[in-house]
């Protein structure tokens, strides 16, 4: 099974699927997939590919799910191999979407294969939700099967994403949550002027000063016990006269609240909208929600996915909402049970991104002994 979980890995890695392609990654993925009864559902919308594929009709359903794009692969000439060669070197296997995360679409195949031929007659169902479109704008992925399936009242109990999650080694850390993520687009509108009559002109770039000031010099929050404080922070400013002697007429800026369930989208909204109001800044504000944060409860599936871990590494996983934004999002709200457990995350979208060929085989390990605990053995 070693050999046959880092082959379905390679021949992943080998497909240039960079966002939104899929370069023929879902159709591998059916094709390995039909022989063990799961019954294939291809979802396109719009320039992105979904696979929905499902063996059995009863629940419980545990879901594995995941994503086949992959971020580009820069700097060819910083390789050290062909970044969709799929080399192995020295136990690593090396390429785009190696760790981040075809191995783990790869070790969710070889162990549903494994459970197929061990349990044939499994209570419950098996599931995969695939897309193309998680590393991208994330509108016609997971987002849209998620929709599907709701409106056919179909359900999912238990889901486990194949993220790269681990931080020094395998299974040492476990999502069971992610932070909210919204953006800010902001115009300020002031008055061009000569700097040396700063009395007849209105800077912008003062008034953003004040409002940067009014959000970080006192604490959004203090976090709560799953997840840490709400987090300010800006990633674009531009506003310039064109001349070293004048003032300039508006600035423009984006930025960033990832964001603790202490907050809501629109919590935050109101807090910032009020803060404009006492300063007196006379701007224009457009918001970009990215997703709200989701926590899933301790309970079965983080007691399956930690036992599992455990026996498989050793390990005692850390029950984390650390990292950016993922496509849990996205099937938390139907009121779904998710984590995230996959490889360790060093390289990931980095060059010479790489994952363990000894992690592979193990992580095939862990997704099987979930599917064990979760359809069979209590926790």
């Amino acid at each position: 099974m070693a050999s046959d979980v880092l082959a379905m890995t390679r021949t992943l890695v080998q497909r240039a699927s960079v966002t939104p392609e899929d370069a023929g990654c879902q159709a591998l993925m059916a094709g390995w997939l039909t022989p063990l009864g799961f019954q294939i559902e291809h979802l396109p919308f719009g320039e992105v590919t979904n696979l929905w594929a499902r063996r059995g009709a009863a629940g419980p359903v545990l879901c594995f799910a995941g994503h086949t794009d992959v971020v580009p692969a820069g700097p060819l000439e910083q390789w050290k191999t062909d970044p969709f060669g799929a080399e192995v070197i020295e136990g690593k296997l090396f390429g785009r979407g190696s760790a981040d995360m075809k191995a783990s679409l790869a070790a969710m195949v070889a162990a549903c294969r494994r459970f197929v031929a061990a349990y044939p007659d499994h209570p419950g169902s098996l599931a995969f939700l695939i897309t193309s479109d998680e590393e991208g704008p994330a509108r016609d992925g997971t987002l849209k099967v998620m929709q599907t399936l709701g409106a056919r009242q179909e359900h999912i109990d238990w889901c486990v994403i194949g993220e790269p999650s681990s931080t020094r080694a395998l299974g040492d850390t476990v999502r069971i949550g992610r932070r909210g993520s919204l953006s800010g687009i902001l115009k300020i509108n002031g008055m061009q002027g000569h700097v040396a009559y700063p009395q007849l002109a209105d800077n912008p770039i003062h008034a953003f000063g004040r409002l940067v000031t009014a959000l970080t010099e006192h604490p959004l929050d203090e976090g709560n016990r799953h997840f840490p404080p709400t987090s300010f922070q800006v990633v674009r400013v531009a506003s310039d006269a064109g001349a070293v002697n004048v003032t300039p007429g508006e600035l423009t800026a984006r930025f960033n609240f990832r964001y603790s369930t202490e907050w809501t989208h629109e919590t935050l909204q109101r807090h910032v909208a009020n803060l404009i109001d006492q300063l007196q800044i006379d701007c224009d504000l457009r918001w970009h929600l990215s997703g709200e944060p989701f926590l899933t409860p301790e309970g079965r599936l983080s007691a399956a996915v930690s036992q599992a871990v455990e026996e498989v590494t050793g390990l005692r996983p850390e029950l984390s909402t650390s990292g950016g934004t993922s496509d849990g999002r996205f099937i938390s709200p139907a009121g779904v049970d998710v984590v995230e457990v996959g490889p360790v995350n060093e390289t990931i979208h980095k060059v010479n991104e790489h994952v363990r060929v000894e992690d592979i085989d193990r992580l095939e390990a862990i997704y099987f002994r979930i599917a064990e605990l979760l359809l069979f053995e209590p926790t």
